[in-house]
């Protein structure tokens, strides 16, 4: 399961979880719940924005991938080569 990163704009606090690639997160007591934490004195319908997701499978800026050809999609996702 990945982790995910979000961020409310409201209280400015950043909240790392854990949850499936399916789950939406939209609001800040959804990811309260979540994380297991209390909302406090923000409101629950407040909106996040989710910023990061700590599994990634793009390339870090100035690394360069080598493809065998085969991969997830062929060769032909717009991978770099």
């Amino acid at each position: 399961m990945p982790t995910y990163e979000y961020f409310c704009d409201a209280n400015e606090q950043t909240v790392e979880v854990l949850h499936s690639m399916n789950r939406t997160i939209k609001t800040w007591g959804e990811l309260c719940e979540c994380s297991g934490t209390s909302t406090g004195e923000t409101p629950n319908d407040t909106p996040v924005e989710k910023k990061l997701s700590a599994v990634s499978l793009l390339p870090k800026k100035g690394v360069k991938m080598e493809s065998s050809g085969g991969g997830c999609c062929g060769g032909g996702c717009g991978c770099a080569h």
